[in-house]
Parts: structure tokens; C-alpha cells; sequence
């Protein structure tokens, strides 16, 4: 018995140990070009390699964007000057379906900022969720209020996210005054399907979808439409029913950002109900309800927040240092978070947030570009193991890549996606 006692955990050691001291490919990073602005962010990418997220035009005005075959696409709005759109959301979409949010001309009659002037300018436009396919954009319903917002898209043609109802929530903060709930669109074009929260909270919203038909969001009041408190629980839709994620102790920013086909949920949450409503994040990995792990982070950083997951539980993300100075994106697999930029040393800019990660290992996310300090789109293709010299690879190995401060308006592009606003950050 002692014998094999000590072969079991001697295996266990060299397993634990195989897999911490796993050599990781290089990665090749290419910028992607802006729709002729100073910014660009990509946000997904398919496994069919097509890049979606925002870019500023000309004029200043954030369009989202599709990038295929070396060239971008600009998906428009649903107004004229002056208006935005977006891709927020890894879309998970094989198919040319690219969702997302597009501002109209229109002017809320209730004065909302609702959940896209957290990304655009807060003029309080209507907003739309909306699904682009073949160079067609078509707006997404509502249920029976003024906004809808569209996170991803399955390979069903089913589409997620939330809408306003007519109903006047009073756990709204002023300015939003409608409640709203997670809703799936499709496949036909007429479907709309809402998605109750759980029992006790009043608002949900939907940010992922899986081919099996399983939707994971978030779940709580309807505070600001966005985050913080909207996001009090994780929930897991399986057919129509909202299961509690669980949580790592917080009582807001529970939010999962993920799901993939085998049901591994990955996202964020605060750590501590002490920490309340002010942004303390942690990445998260779920394989099934009430089993949440802590991702960590990179190094000796407080916080970080795990954006998406492929089929082989790679996890991508960022990681923040203390006061959210700095940004690295980072790739989390078999149990060991390393930082992109390590993996990256050809590369002179700093790669900030990796939002998406395909199945053929591709990361697309957001850079500062080196001299500008521009945020930059960029997409990261793994080398093949052959593709470099040794010399390269133990380079790689022993990168130490000091992470540079970056502007706040770096911080807060990334941040803007999860809803946050600098007073959530205590600066």
C-alpha cells in the first residue's frame, strides 16, 4: 500500500509538473487596420479566422468593424453622422453572422443612457442589438421598450443578449428607468424569446450562447443597466430555466463572459462582498454550476478578468496591477496563466487584453502600438513548433517583459466593455 501510495503520487507530481513547465508556442502578432480612425479594438474571432470588434472612422465616430482577408469592413450604424455601433462580444459564429449594437437618430424619450452609452458618447440615443449577415444589417426587437443590445450569435443562428419590457423597475438608478431581461432572437427572424432572471431579482441579461442551445448571463437589479449590480449572480440558462453559476464570495461584477461546447464557462467576479459595488475583479472558470475556480492572475496583480474560452479550455484575458496602472493579456491552459507578451518578444507594442480565442488557437484583443500608444486591434496566430530556431524558442522561454503604464484612456476602453466607469475603480 505504501508503494503504490508513492507511485500515485509521484505520477501526481510529474503530471502537475509536465503541465506547469509546458513549453507554450510563439505567437506571430499582426495590428489589423482601423476604418481610417486613431483607434481599433477586435473583440472575436471565428474559427474560420474573421476578426469583429470597433474601429473610429474619419470622423471620430466608433463603427464596428469586420476584418477578413487583410481588409475591413465597416457594419455601420443605424443613424447617420454622429451615431455608433459596436461588436462587444466574442460572436462564436462560423456562418458570416457578426452581432452587436448600432445607435439610431432617435433620442430616448426617458432620457436613458441604457447599456450602449457605456461604449459611445452618453448623447442617449436609441440603441439597437442588431445581426449582420451577407452585408445585411437587420435590428433586433425589443420587448416592448426602446433598447436592445445583442452579445453572440451560435451556429443555429440564434441570437442572445437583452431588451427593455415596458415595465418602470424601481431598483433602476436614475437615468434608466425600464426594466429589461435576457432574450434569445432566432433562428427564424420573428423569434424573440425572453429569459427570466432568478427568483428575487428583477432584470437578466444574456451574453454568450453555445451551439447545444445554452445561454449564460447575468442576473440581479436593474441598477444601471450594465454591470455592477445588474450583475449580483451568474446564471446558466438550460432550456428556457436560470441555474446559479455561483460566485468567488462577491456580491456584484459576477459575470460570465463565455461558454463554449462542452459547457466551460469562463468570466469574472469580485472576490469579496466587502468590496460591494467597486470593480474588483477575478477570472473565473466554471466546467459545471456551483464549481467556480479562481483563475488568478499574472504575478503579483490584484485583478483580472478571463474574456473567453475555445474547445480545448484555452482561456484568454487580461490581468490589471494594483490601481489598474498596467494591462497584460494573458492565456490560461492546463492550470498556468502566462502572459501574451512573453510569448510574443517579436512584437514591439504592448498587448493589453486578449477578448477572444478560437479553436485553431488564434487570440485577437487590443495593443498599445508602440511609438502612438494607440490602441490597436490586433490578431495573434500560434507558430508552429518547427517555425523557429531554438534559440528563439528558449528566448521566448525567458522573456521577462516588464508591463509599461499605460494612459487611462487605454484602461478605460478595455474597462467600458464590462460596463465600468472610473468611479467603480475608486479614481
Amino acid at each position: 500500500m505504501i508503494l503504490v501510495a508513492a507511485l500515485v503520487a509521484a505520477m501526481a507530481a510529474g503530471a502537475a509538473s509536465g503541465s506547469s513547465h509546458r513549453t507554450m508556442p510563439q505567437y506571430d502578432v499582426q495590428e489589423l487596420a482601423s476604418l481610417g480612425g486613431s483607434y481599433s479594438v477586435a473583440t472575436s474571432v471565428n474559427n474560420t479566422g474573421w476578426v469583429a470588434g470597433n474601429s473610429t472612422i474619419a470622423t471620430g465616430d466608433l463603427h464596428a468593424a469586420l476584418w477578413r482577408f487583410g481588409s475591413a469592413t465597416d457594419l455601420g450604424t443605424f443613424g447617420g453622422p454622429g451615431t455608433n455601433s459596436g461588436v462587444l462580444w466574442p460572436v462564436k459564429n462560423e456562418l458570416g453572422a457578426i452581432s452587436g449594437i448600432a445607435e439610431t437618430d432617435e433620442l430616448n424619450p426617458l432620457n436613458e443612457i441604457w447599456s450602449c452609452g457605456f461604449f459611445f458618447t452618453q448623447l442617449r440615443h436609441n440603441c439597437s442589438g442588431f445581426v449582420w449577415q451577407d452585408g445585411q444589417k437587420r435590428a433586433l426587437d425589443t420587448l416592448g421598450g426602446y433598447n436592445s443590445f445583442a452579445t453572440g450569435t451560435n451556429n443555429h443562428l440564434q441570437t442572445v443578449g437583452w431588451a427593455e419590457n415596458i415595465v418602470h423597475d424601481p431598483t433602476c438608478v436614475t437615468p434608466q428607468v425600464l426594466q429589461f431581461h435576457a432574450v434569445i432572437w432566432g433562428p427564424s427572424e420573428d423569434d424573440i424569446q425572453p429569459l427570466s432572471p432568478l427568483a428575487g431579482d428583477s432584470a437578466s441579461a444574456a451574453t454568450a450562447i453555445n451551439d447545444s442551445g445554452q445561454v449564460v448571463g447575468i442576473s440581479g437589479s436593474c441598477d444601471r443597466a450594465f454591470g455592477r449590480f445588474s450583475a449580483k449572480h451568474s446564471v446558466l440558462w438550460e432550456n428556457g430555466v436560470p441555474i446559479n453559476i455561483g460566485d468567488l464570495g462577491g456580491v456584484a461584477w459576477n459575470t460570465p463572459m463565455a461558454i463554449n461546447r462542452k459547457g466551460d464557462i469562463v468570466g469574472f467576479a469580485n472576490r469579496s462582498a466587502a468590496d460591494g459595488g467597486s470593480f474588483r475583479p477575478r477570472a473565473f472558470l466554471s466546467t459545471k454550476p456551483g464549481r467556480v475556480t479562481d483563475l488568478g492572475t499574472l504575478g503579483d496583480d490584484p485583478y483580472a478578468q478571463a474574456l473567453a474560452i475555445n474547445e480545448d479550455r484555452q482561456v484568454v484575458g487580461v490581468s490589471y496591477s494594483e490601481g489598474f496602472a498596467t494591462c497584460r493579456a494573458f492565456i490560461w491552459e492546463h492550470g498556468v496563466m502566462t502572459d501574451l507578451n512573453d510569448l510574443a518578444p517579436d512584437y514591439s507594442g504592448q498587448l493589453c487584453a486578449a477578448n477572444d480565442i478560437n479553436d485553431l488557437g488564434q487570440i485577437t484583443g487590443e495593443a498599445v502600438q508602440q511609438g502612438t500608444g494607440r490602441s490597436v486591434a490586433f490578431l495573434a496566430g500560434p507558430l508552429a513548433a518547427d517555425s523557429s530556431t531554438s534559440d528563439q524558442r528558449a528566448a521566448a522561454e525567458t522573456h521577462a517583459h516588464a508591463a509599461p503604464t499605460v494612459s487611462w484612456d487605454v484602461i478605460q476602453s478595455i474597462m467600458t466593455r464590462s460596463g465600468v466607469r472610473r468611479e467603480d475603480l475608486g479614481r
